[in-house]
């Protein structure tokens, strides 16, 4: 069997030959009836209406960065495996003189070099051809189960790496990929009873809630804040935050200053709870390639190979001074 592989700049393979000459332009693998591809303009087409929708649908904290502004997009991301940042630590403090002529501090900021690795997240399916061609003949449309199936993978994989994880996910070229649970400096507050625990006031969640901010705020971090939380404390917050009160700890939560959104998230451990600071100084999405959708043949002609791709790989970020815009409740 061929094996694509690009070594060393030397492309081995007709997937890695088109990548190579296309200057690693993902479009090269989506070929139509028009360039010698296989599917059609309005296959390609019908294949992004069902996974694009999927994948969004499943994004909840990543599609939080998203909405927020929150992503780094890489030029030609699918031709590096690694991102270069700088840290800056801090510098000293203005000075203070009645007619500026007093020297101040002379101070200059020190730069460290920390690397993110790119990996490329995808799910791999086939078609044979000859169901493709059954469709055509009968004019049914495109049977886009499978892609759906995998582009909901893919989104639970992104999802998984940037709340799910409890150490670096990926450690690759001088660095790691980490997750809002096993960022280095993020914040803790201890948990003493569990939200959905017998006798579990909505005043002791609001006391919770207050502390997770309160930690952010002692690490200088003044939000907006989102608050994450597992399934199954979904159905509590819709319980009266008092006895006879006309209103829910959900709407008695949301009226704490700051926070601008209380999430669910599936992906987070039992009884976990995360508040998180919706900038970027905090967090961002490094995004090397959007959810695409690429093609090639197998070596038989029988069937043709499909894969559903992105790289989109969260970034945890904090200063110089070891602080964070990231608290658990645990």
């Amino acid at each position: 069997m061929a094996t694509d592989v690009i070594f060393q700049g030397q492309a081995h393979g007709s997937v890695a030959s088109r990548l190579m000459a296309a200057n690693f332009d993902v479009r090269a693998l989506r070929p139509t009836l028009k360039n010698n591809g296989l599917l059609r303009k309005d296959e390609w087409k019908a294949m992004d209406e069902a996974v694009i929708p999927v994948y969004r649908e499943r994004l909840v904290a990543n599609g939080d960065l998203i909405n927020a502004g929150l992503v780094y997009n890489i030029t030609n991301g699918l031709g590096s495996t690694v991102l270069e940042t700088e840290k800056m630590s801090d510098i000293q403090g203005a000075s203070l003189s009645m007619d500026g002529a007093a020297k101040g501090e002379n101070d200059a900021p020190v730069y460290t070099t920390e690397y993110l690795p790119l990996p490329i997240i995808h799910f791999d399916f086939h078609l044979n051809i000859r169901t493709l061609m059954a469709s055509r003949t009968k004019g049914s449309p495109l049977d886009t189960t499978i892609a759906e199936m995998a582009a909901r993978q893919v989104a639970e994989k992104q999802e998984e790496i940037l709340v799910s994880a409890t150490s670096a996910s990926l450690t690759y070229g001088g660095g790691s990929i980490y997750s809002y649970l096993s960022a280095p400096n993020i914040n803790t507050v201890t948990l003493a009873q569990n939200w959905d625990a017998s006798g579990k006031t909505g005043e002791e969640i609001l006391t919770d809630v207050l502390a997770l901010k309160q930690a952010l705020i002692d690490d200088r971090r003044y939000g907006p804040y989102v608050l994450y939380i597992p399934t199954a404390y979904e159905t509590v917050l819709d319980d009266e935050f008092k006895t006879n009160s006309d209103r829910s700890i959900r709407e008695r939560l949301n009226a704490v200053e700051g926070l601008s959104a209380i999430k669910v998230v599936d992906h987070l451990p039992a009884n976990t709870v995360l508040m998180v600071q919706m900038t970027s100084d905090v967090v961002r999405l490094v995004q090397g390639m959007p959810l695409t959708t690429v093609q090639w043949d197998s070596g038989d002609g029988m069937r043709a190979n499909f894969k559903v791709m992105t790289i989109a790989v969260p970034q945890i970020r904090s200063d110089a001074n070891s602080r964070s815009g990231i608290v658990k409740l645990a």
